[in-house]
């Protein structure tokens, strides 16, 4: 993103064709000084909001996204490039995070009695903080900025948005929506921001809270800074998720959902399945039809109802991830399918498979945020939760195995991840926590959780 004084305005583009879509002014820093205190005005008001009239309007926002549904679904996949099929689904998604939010909120957050241990009793009540800054990534545009502001403004709190520069359109879309649903003036607010600009965001005063869905670095700098002003913090961060195949899976279904983990969101995805590790036993059979599923992937113009496989987001996410497999390669991976440079105007990179994939490789350390697959050989069942649990990374991971129960068992007391799933491919759901571990960062949201991260747990004794 450019800085302000070296450029006055971001410039959005078009992966599918490299063509630029539009431009949007940089805030002045009065106006985001003045954009964070409406904010926490709208925030003294909305407070004061019960939970259940809060749900109303949280329902509202729902279904005023499904009113936008097109021009959101069109907007993102011309911002980013992921299918319009995707986008649409994303959408749907959004809306389902604001029905589920809706429904439970008001019993979340409802204050509890509590019996104390010197026989009197208690309350415990959960009180809004203030505004909570969200920096949020390109690769689900409405999703991301959904899942933690939507939890939030339940809470009753006010939610500020820096949103990554190449979806500032889809920000700015948001926040309409938001606002023909009912919401206080100010209360969510896009901010069209530089990195500078958003230090000085986390300083202020007014803003009780960060969180942030990127990069570990990215964390690492975010965090250090809201630290710094004693702020809390919620962490969703990258991943390197391991999907195993198990000697008693079922192939076929492991293949299906394995290609599907790999490329979904063109491979964009923090909890996208990325290696893959197949024991022994049946690994010949698994790249054999994995790599050929791969090879077959139809990757084109994203507005294609055919197509699988739209553009990488940016120019310079592509030649990153084209480096990370030359490197891999250079270190004794071998390229079993893809891995080469397209030609023609967009973004474009292939379903590619890396095997040979061994410690020390790109392929095997860090988090291919595209479509690159990293095929990797296990002994046993063991062995492959070994080599999963290889990680700096914690976030997500599969099991296939025809013995649900043992892989269940399995999951919950060796895979050293904030998800797992058994025998599919999942995203998220609005009903289960959302979160990692190691360096895929901390906090959880979702499922209810979200809910209380920033907030005060306040607790109130009588005598």
């Amino acid at each position: 993103m450019s800085e302000v004084g070296t450029k006055e305005a971001i410039e959005t583009t078009n992966p599918s064709t490299g063509r630029s879509l539009d431009h949007y002014e940089y805030m002045t820093k009065e106006e985001v000084i003045e954009s964070i205190s409406k904010c926490h005005q709208a925030f003294k008001t909305w407070k004061e909001v019960t939970p259940e009239k809060r749900a109303e309007v949280i329902k509202a926002i729902g279904i005023e996204l499904v009113n936008a549904k097109e021009e959101l679904a069109q907007l993102m996949t011309d911002e980013m490039g992921k299918t319009l099929k995707q986008s649409r689904q994303e959408v749907d998604l959004c809306a389902a995070i604001c029905k589920y939010t809706a429904e439970i909120g008001p019993k979340e957050l409802k204050t509890e009695e509590r019996d104390m241990v010197n026989g009197e009793r208690g309350r415990v009540s959960y009180a809004p903080v203030g505004v909570i800054y969200g920096i949020q990534p390109w690769n689900y545009p409405s999703y991301q900025v959904v899942r933690y502001s939507i939890a939030n403004l339940m809470a009753g709190n006010s939610v500020l948005l820096k949103h990554a520069s190449n979806v500032t359109g889809t920000g700015k879309l948001l926040e309409r929506i938001y606002s023909k649903a009912g919401i206080p003036a100010g209360l969510f607010t896009t901010l069209v921001i530089s990195h500078d600009q958003s230090d000085e965001v986390i300083k202020n005063k007014l803003v009780r809270g960060v969180t942030l869905t990127g990069s570990p670095e990215a964390g690492r700098n975010i965090g250090q800074k809201a630290t710094a002003e004693l702020k809390k913090t919620v962490l969703e961060l990258g991943s390197n998720d391991a999907y195993l195949v198990f000697e008693d899976a079922d192939i076929d279904l492991a293949v299906k959902a394995c290609v599907m983990g790999r490329i979904y969101n063109n491979g964009e995805t923090c909890i996208a399945a990325k290696r893959f590790i197949v024991v022994e036993k049946v690994y010949e059979e698994f790249r054999e039809k994995f790599v050929k599923s791969m090879r077959e992937v139809n990757m084109g113009d994203p507005n294609n109802e055919t197509t699988e496989l739209g553009p990488m987001a940016r120019e310079d996410l592509r030649d990153d991830i084209h480096e990370q497999v030359l490197k891999s390669v250079e270190r004794g991976a071998e390229i079993a399918c893809g891995g080469k440079m397209p030609d023609g105007e967009g973004f474009y990179y292939p379903a590619t498979v890396l095997e040979n994939v061994q410690p020390g490789q790109p392929a095997y350390e860090d988090e291919f945020f595209g479509p690159v697959a990293s095929l990797i050989k296990a002994k046993d069942n063991e062995d492959a939760m070994r080599i999963a649990n290889d990680s700096h990374f914690g976030l997500g991971g599969g099991i296939f195995s025809k013995d649900e129960e043992a892989a269940i068992e399995m999951a919950e007391r060796h895979f050293d991840t904030g998800m797992v799933f058994i025998n599919s491919f999942g995203l998220a759901d609005p009903a289960m926590p959302f979160g990692g571990v190691k360096n895929s960062g901390y906090g959880r949201e979702h499922g209810g959780f979200g809910l209380k991260e920033f907030v005060n747990i306040k607790s109130v004794m009588k005598r």
